[in-house]
């Protein structure tokens, strides 16, 4: 049983994950006015991976991974590297909390994921949702794409990613302590940038091409840094405390965060289409994880009925 003040911690440090976590994209948007995306993608990883080098030694964790950790590592870091890019593609001339409601649709994702490709047992309800949730998404884009052009699809593509680096996740935590698998995966993360940045040099592709960041510019790509690993260790820590039936409804106050800062840093504000976008993502979300829990607690129920009955045969 979890103990309550664990789980006011829990909820505590998630909330604090959803203040913290929009000024990654913040710091995004302003260094991207004057570096290259994919330096953006390699500063956070070198940066992440920096800060969590101490914390590693002075907890004690070998600094070499683990063989059968080796791939799924790769995979989180290939599938963190694709979403920051998308995102920060993305946020470089849209609006921070317009990118963030259509990634928003990374639950959905999973959600599919795991009845298509794990054969996880999906009702109709929350298929429904689902679909609703990804129409609250095409409001949101339509009015970007008519102002953006095809970059407005770039967060879709942070959602795919992000929703594969959840799943792989699940895996991993089986092999590798949370702290561990940020300071590997930062650090993959950061090596696999290093080929596609010098391709990108080589081929004279603008997003994908080296520069070294100066002044105000490196500043704002290691503030990147630095605010995802305090951010994500929050969100590590919180999980810790607390189930995540408890914390996943809180983590749409991201949104609220998203839109005040990117108001505040940018002058950016949702129109009513997008609002309205916003409030259905949020609602067919909060359906799903409801369902979520109502299964959930169902399936203990069944279980617990199950071993009383085997103990009374007894």
């Amino acid at each position: 049983m979890t103990r309550p003040d664990r789980i006011l911690h829990g909820v505590a440090l998630m909330i604090a994950f959803c203040v913290l976590a929009p000024l990654i994209d913040a710091a995004s948007k302003l260094a991207a006015q004057g570096v290259p995306v994919g330096v953006i993608v390699l500063a956070r990883g070198l940066v992440q991976a920096g800060l969590m080098l101490p914390v590693m030694l002075i907890m004690g964790f070998s600094l070499k991974l683990p063989r059968e950790a080796l791939l799924l590592t790769t995979l989180r870091a290939l599938m963190l590297a694709v979403s920051t890019y998308c995102f920060v593609a993305a946020v470089r001339v849209m609006p921070i909390a317009d990118a963030l409601a259509i990634a928003f649709v990374e639950p959905f994702i999973i959600l599919l994921i795991g009845r298509f490709a794990y054969g996880e047992q999906v009702g109709p309800r929350r298929i429904a949702a689902c679909a609703v949730g990804f129409l609250g998404a095409l409001l949101v884009i339509q009015p970007s794409f008519a102002a953006f052009g095809p970059v407005a699809l770039f967060p879709l593509g942070t959602a795919f990613a992000f929703a594969l680096y959840m799943l792989v996740t699940r895996h991993l935590s089986r092999h590798v302590h949370p702290v561990a698998m940020q300071f590997h995966t930062a650090l993959m993360a950061a090596l696999l940038c290093l080929p596609v940045l010098a391709l990108g040099s080589a081929a004279d592709i603008p997003s994908i091409t080296f520069a070294m960041p100066q002044g105000i510019f490196l500043l704002w790509c290691f503030f990147v840094g630095l605010a995802s690993t305090v951010s994500h260790m929050a969100m590590t820590y919180a999980l810790a405390f607390a189930p995540s039936s408890t914390l996943a409804p809180l983590h749409y106050l991201e949104i609220v965060t998203a839109t005040l800062f990117g108001y505040l840093i940018f002058g950016d504000f949702p129109n009513g289409l997008t609002w309205t976008g916003i409030g259905i993502i949020v609602a067919s979300g909060l359906y799903v994880i409801y369902r979520e829990r109502r299964m959930a607690r169902a399936a203990r129920l069944a279980e617990l009925a199950t071993v009383t009955a085997a103990e009374a045969a007894l």
